[in-house]
């Protein structure tokens, strides 16, 4: 599959040659379905258990008589119903993980490329350079390239400085390095956009 490569200034800058084996993929949702949960699974933070009644510390000694108190018969302050008593039926810890074979993985993301390149979503520039690294020039030089409402920027082994600067106030925007790309990140943007780097890194990774 050959692309067109341009510049920032919407300049173009030759062409290049994306191998099919990476780019050219036919999507399936059922696999990147697999791949964005099995991401966000395990994202989620480990959730934190509650103190009951056997781990809270207070008195088990029973405080008031059996009878003519006019109250209760409690025998222990660490009851729920209790200020600083353990919780009822409280939450209970839990790590939230999920395994998913290494092939399906790269078969996700192999898919997410290939579907942003079959849909014209996809976009290769030379490089990512910008002059002081200025928000507002960064600005006048994506309403010609037309990244779409929301684009994911890929770069190289090292995020280019003064892009990276230039885009900090832009909420459209988020950058990443090649070996950060991942699936949910490129299907949640409507707009992809790879450096000539990122091309050579993200193929590399699946024939290295």
């Amino acid at each position: 599959m050959k692309v067109p490569v341009q510049t920032l200034d919407a300049q173009a800058g030759g062409d290049l040659e994306l191998n099919d084996a990476v780019f050219g993929v036919e999507p399936r949702a059922d696999i990147l379905h697999r791949v964005v949960t099995w991401q966000l699974v395990n994202r989620r933070a480990p959730a934190r258990a509650t103190r009951e009644r056997s781990d809270v510390a207070r008195t088990g000694k029973k405080f008031g008589r059996q009878k003519g108190g006019g109250t209760a018969r409690h025998g222990d302050r660490r009851a729920p119903i209790f200020i600083g008593g353990g919780k009822a039926h409280g939450a209970r810890a839990r790590v939230f993980s999920a395994s998913l074979n290494k092939k399906v993985r790269q078969l996700g993301l192999k898919m997410a490329l290939s579907s942003k390149a079959q849909a014209g979503n996809l976009i290769v520039l030379d490089s990512l350079d910008v002059p002081e690294g200025k928000t507002k020039a960064l600005q006048e030089r994506l309403a010609k390239l037309g990244f779409g409402k929301t684009a994911l920027v890929i770069d190289g082994d090292a995020l280019n400085v003064s892009f990276a600067r230039a885009s900090s106030n832009l909420g459209s925007i988020n950058l990443l390095p090649a070996v950060g790309a991942n699936v949910y990140d490129i299907m949640r943007h409507d707009t992809l956009v790879l450096t000539r780097a990122a091309v050579e890194k993200l193929e590399a990774r699946f024939h290295g």
